[in-house]
């Protein structure tokens, strides 16, 4: 389960970021926590991207600072993750977006390690069946990829669909969870 996080650091006024990049699945990840070690940010380095961290951490008034100690618990966790000793996070989240975008990040981090789940069963799951592609905008703006898993939600067809930063990374998260579990299947 992951643990929401309600603080008011990490949003401006000089506030601090530190920055940590390491290996992932989908390959080299950065990720973002305020002073308080929430998490702010994730993206993958292969991604196709408007801006890089750093200045979407800039726009935002955030003063960047490589650091391993604010950022070493999350580090451990996706560390463990990319091991295949993790399945699931419990780290706290600045999550920034609307009620609506919140109530879907949650809906995403129900979603069981190596399985996926369509728009339109998430958009049940909240209680709005008509709202798939809601759903998909509000993936869309989620800013911590892989611990809240918008990986797992596909097409109603089946399909791989929408990923921020490409295709690419949502096949090599998915396939890498698909192998940790065929692995632990046939020890």
């Amino acid at each position: 389960m992951i643990e929401a996080y309600s603080g008011s650091k990490g949003r401006s006024n000089g506030a601090r970021a530190y920055t940590e990049t390491i290996e992932s699945p989908a390959g080299p990840l950065t990720f973002v926590v305020n002073d308080e070690g929430a998490l702010l940010w994730l993206k993958f380095t292969e991604g196709e991207y408007e801006r890089t961290v750093e200045q979407e951490l800039e726009r935002e008034g955030l003063e960047i600072e490589p650091d391993r100690k604010p950022t070493a618990r999350a580090g451990a966790q996706l560390r463990e993750y990319y091991a295949g000793t993790r399945r699931t996070f419990d780290l706290p989240l600045a999550l920034t977006g609307s009620e609506w975008q919140k109530a879907v990040w949650r809906a995403l981090t129900s979603i069981p390690y190596g399985e996926t789940r369509t728009y339109g069963e998430i958009a049940a799951r909240i209680g709005c069946p008509r709202s798939a592609r809601a759903v998909g905008k509000a993936n869309a703006t989620n800013r911590l990829p892989l611990v809240v898993p918008c990986h797992r939600v596909i097409g109603a067809n089946g399909s791989l669909t929408g990923f921020a930063g490409g295709l690419h990374l949502k096949t090599r998260l998915l396939e890498h969870e698909a192998g940790i579990i065929a692995r632990s299947a046939n020890p």
